[in-house]
């Protein structure tokens, strides 16, 4: 290929995000380049493996609302995909800080299927499980297949046009006469009208690189990157170990626990543990970062200690001694909002706070309205002027 190529829309990062953008951008017929410094879902950002959370949710009705939206994107994904990428779970919520009643009258609004339950009857229906008070059931949640996801998004961009590149790591997004020169790490360069940046972790090492207005740049928050720690934990019933077929309902599902001493999630850890356990995290555990440059992979100790402890409580259907583990990278940033704003022809894409994988295809579809002027992603998310920049 020749040293510079112009394309139409640029998309940096071919995460899940960066795939949805790339999806529906191209789905419109719009000229599509996604530039990716190492591989799709790359071990090195935050959307590898087999195992993200699905789920309504939220004690704020706008985001159980957009969970909503989202289903439906997913819905739409998996028939043109031809195969399951959310595994049915269902998910419980529990912890006096998770306050599963306030989380239940916010499913109720949205007309989203739940139930709650007390104590002694959850533990009844979930043995593998304990409690420490009332327990939300919500059966439509589900585990989401994160790298499969991200291929079969950017496999239908390339049917409709996309071109993927691989090993190309942007260091600078600047303004041209018309539109913005994108340089490479190696000095190559490319012409992009329209840059979506989704480069999650490796945002804040990339910011000073984009030729972004100073007001703009002035109203993004610190973005905050944590390099978090996940357990994979083995089932002691061995009738829960073993892949599950395609489509199929997990034997366990996903929870949710936040109590005064701390925050932990779980779900079935698929393909990534050989499919022989629960992984379990803790909620913003991990050590803070400058950005995805610094990661190491090493994990903490103490980290290990309290999920472990955690486990020991709360989880008896588990042998709380981890078989694997791994590091994984959270993007946060202040009130736990995404962010989906445009500054002139430079788009961000950041959504925020370990949040962006049950968003995955309505995020796309947010970007192409956002980039075609025919609406916006929405006040919610935007950067400039609104409480993102407040600390």
């Amino acid at each position: 290929m020749s040293a510079q190529t112009t394309a139409k829309h640029v998309v940096i990062g071919a995460g899940l995000s960066g795939a949805a953008a790339a999806w529906r951008l191209a789905q419109s017929g719009a000229e599509v380049l996604v530039l990716e410094r190492d591989a799709p879902a790359s071990a090195g950002g935050s959307s590898h493996g087999s195992a993200r959370i699905f789920r309504y949710a939220y004690p704020d009705p706008f985001y159980t609302e957009l969970v909503v939206r989202a289903r439906g994107s997913w819905d739409e994904l998996e028939a043109a995909h031809g195969a399951t990428l959310v595994t049915p779970s269902g998910s419980l919520d529990f912890g006096a800080v998770r306050d599963p009643h306030r989380l239940a009258r916010v499913l109720e609004g949205a007309g989203v299927e739940h139930e709650m339950l007390s104590r002694s009857a959850a533990q009844e229906r979930w043995d593998g499980l304990a409690f420490d008070g009332d327990v939300l059931w919500h059966p439509g949640a589900g585990v989401i297949d994160a790298e499969r996801s991200v291929t079969a998004m950017l496999d239908l961009a390339r049917a409709s046009g996309a071109e993927v590149r691989t090993g190309w790591e942007v260091v600078s997004v600047r303004a041209a006469s018309t539109g913005y020169v994108i340089a490479s790490a190696t000095g190559e360069t490319v012409h992009a009208d329209q840059v979506i940046v989704a480069a999650g972790g490796w945002l804040p090492a990339l910011l000073d690189g984009l030729d972004l207005p100073e007001g703009f740049l002035r109203a993004l928050p610190d973005f905050q990157v944590r390099q978090e720690n996940a357990f994979h934990f083995p089932y002691r019933d061995a009738s829960d170990r073993g892949e599950t077929p395609s489509g199929a309902a997990t034997s366990w599902p996903t929870f949710i626990y936040k109590g005064e001493d701390i925050q932990t999630y779980g779900l079935p850890g698929g393909r990534d543990a050989g499919f022989g356990g629960q992984k379990v995290a803790e909620y913003n555990g991990g050590r803070v970062i400058r950005s995805a440059r610094d990661q190491d992979a090493r994990i903490d100790p103490a980290n290990r200690a309290r999920v472990a402890g955690f486990v020991g409580r709360f989880a008896p259907g588990l042998d709380p001694e981890p078989y694997a583990e791994t590091t994984c990278l959270f993007t946060n940033v202040p009130h736990e909002d995404m962010i989906i704003d445009r500054a002139e022809g430079i788009t961000v894409l950041s959504p925020c706070s370990g949040q962006g994988a049950k968003f995955a295809p309505l995020l796309g579809e947010l970007v192409l309205d956002l980039v075609s002027g025919s609406g916006t992603a929405g006040e919610r998310f935007r950067a400039v002027g609104q409480r993102f920049a407040e600390v």
